[in-house]
């Protein structure tokens, strides 16, 4: 069974039975994941940004859009519509396949993982997971890495609170540590 599924069937009846919520559309579910790459060192290598965008495309299958600078800012050297990050946003299937990658393969590779720390949900219930390297996504062979990046993942949810998210998360299978 995926986690498609698996939600529609099991998780968001039992969430809403918790929750005493009366209608189906008021029970939380995901909306979007968000793969995001801040491009600080592309500020001095041009390569990077093409790096960064083959690696995103990889691990989602979705070409990332680029994310301008909106003002100049000196003390970083920014200029005005200079390029300062790489996001791609998932929605539908395939936003559930990575879900369902993400949980069952990624986590599992993440070498001393002792889980996700409950303080990552913000205030309207989503999640956002920092990585220091992308090496344990499934489709990036660590031999072909030419250079080790961050990479930021946030799970956008409709849950209203930070309690109703984490139980929407935890019943998704999300390891949170307690």
């Amino acid at each position: 069974m995926t986690i498609k599924e698996r939600y529609q069937k099991e998780i968001a009846p039992a969430l809403a039975k918790d929750f005493g919520i009366k209608s189906p559309l008021a029970v939380p579910k995901v909306t979007s994941v968000t793969l995001s790459i801040g491009a600080s060192h592309g500020l001095k290598d041009p390569k990077f940004l093409d790096i960064a965008e083959s690696t995103l495309q990889r691990i989602t299958g979705q070409k990332p859009v680029r994310t301008k600078a909106k003002k100049s800012i000196a003390s970083f050297k920014i200029r005005e519509g200079m390029v300062v990050g790489l996001r791609v946003t998932l929605r539908g299937p395939r936003m559930w396949h990575f879900l369902e990658k993400f949980l069952k393969v990624t986590f599992p590779r993440i070498r001393d993982f002792r889980g996700i720390s409950p303080k990552l949900i913000d205030g309207r219930g989503n999640v956002s997971i920092g990585f220091r390297e992308f090496l344990a996504f499934p489709e990036i062979r660590p031999d072909e890495v030419e250079r080790v990046h961050g990479l930021q993942v946030t799970v956008s949810t409709t849950a209203k609170t930070p309690e109703k998210g984490r139980a929407l998360l935890t019943a998704l299978g999300f390891p949170f540590k307690d």
